[in-house]
């Protein structure tokens, strides 16, 4: 090895930047439950205790290859018309729609935390979103963000198999809400990054009525305004519930808990599909090795009885040397990476060589 240090220049070094993404898709099946339902031992839905939201798992979250999906749970503001000290679980509810609302809206310059506004354009007021259900996904699905632009979730309007207009054999229509135009079209005035508007398949024009809550790309998170749900709302695995009937959202947000409302809102959902992305940063160090440069080597090896050995005792001939490892080294002389080639390249006076070392990160 040469013991001959070069120094980059600013032209041997440039830096880029790579986005990748992943289709994720989540099955219904899974979101409702595949493996025995809620609580249900070796079950993929995990509830807790403390009765703040439940968690989804590809498989039963006691199986080693569980992997965590995303967590729902649902609240109001302490303005809404669905707040009473006589609800179930009244200050849960709350506290679970301050602590996203502080997260992905802010505060004003008052400091209280301000609520959901559906456009997006806080500062003109416009409808709120004072009740929401939040689904938090895992960051191993959303990796550094989700991708603008591609995110669906296809849902009814009803937990239940109540049909439209009593019919008890058809389940109300279903919509396929997403950020649609949001590649181009998304806000940048929430504290937690970026975020979508989300609208339902019967319009992808941004307007305000048809809009249905947000998606926060960076932080993973999908909110939707409880108004969107005008069917008949209720929990499925209840003791004693019919799996339908007439009961409302606002009345089940005072009657029901929130692992009640969960799993009533994991009967609507059909599917779930978006684009992760990754960003891989990298950066690109040209090594040159001139005419001149590193043509000999400091390798004990390379001599035998003081001759260069790859010279086959010809005095006269060029020396040669094979470049086998590249390292880089910091201001100091340390030595911080090393790369290794796939094969020896021969190093002559009569070549020039130009190796070209990534660094991802």
């Amino acid at each position: 090895m040469a013991n001959t240090f070069k120094t980059f220049l600013n032209s041997d070094i440039a830096n880029t930047r790579t986005l990748l993404h992943e289709a994720i898709p989540i099955t219904g099946t899974i979101i409702s439950g595949t493996y025995s339902g809620a609580d249900a031992v070796g079950g993929n839905i995990k509830t807790f205790a403390h009765g703040m939201f439940e968690a989804v798992y590809d498989y039963p979250y006691l199986s080693s290859s569980a992997n965590h999906i995303f967590d729902i749970t649902t609240g109001y503001a302490a303005s809404s018309d669905f707040f009473s000290s006589n609800n179930v679980q009244n200050a849960k509810k709350v506290n679970i729609y301050n602590q996203h609302a502080q997260i992905l809206v802010g505060y004003d310059v008052t400091g209280s935390i301000q609520l959901f506004d559906a456009d997006g354009n806080i500062a003109d007021g416009g409808t709120k979103m004072d009740s929401c259900f939040f689904i938090n996904f895992s960051r191993l699905l959303v990796k550094d963000e989700i991708k603008k632009g591609s995110f669906r979730m296809a849902l009814y309007a009803s937990s239940s198999v109540a049909g439209v207009e009593g019919d008890p054999d058809e389940r109300f229509d279903m919509d396929t809400i997403g950020d649609y135009g949001a590649a181009t079209e998304y806000r940048v005035n929430s504290p937690s990054g970026e975020y979508g508007l989300l609208y339902t398949s019967s319009t992808s024009d941004a307007v305000e009525a048809f809009v249905v809550g947000h998606i926060y790309y960076q932080a993973g998170i999908a909110v939707l305004t409880s108004s969107y749900f005008t069917g008949s709302f209720q929990d499925p695995l209840a003791p004693g519930s019919p799996g339908g009937g007439d009961a409302q959202l606002p009345d089940y947000y005072g009657e029901g808990t929130i692992s009640e409302l969960a799993n009533a809102f994991r009967f609507t959902v059909d599917n779930i599909e978006f684009n992760n992305t990754t960003e891989l940063n990298s950066t690109i160090y040209f090594c040159r090795a001139n005419t001149q440069d590193y043509n000999y080597s400091s390798n004990p090896t390379y001599l035998t009885a003081s001759k260069i050995r790859v010279k086959n005792n010809n005095s006269k001939a060029d020396p040669v040397s094979y470049v086998t490892t590249i390292g880089l080294y910091s201001a100091d002389n340390e030595l911080l990476a090393v790369a290794k080639l796939s094969e020896p390249l021969k190093k002559s006076p009569s070549n020039e060589l130009t190796l070209r070392v990534r660094l991802d990160y």
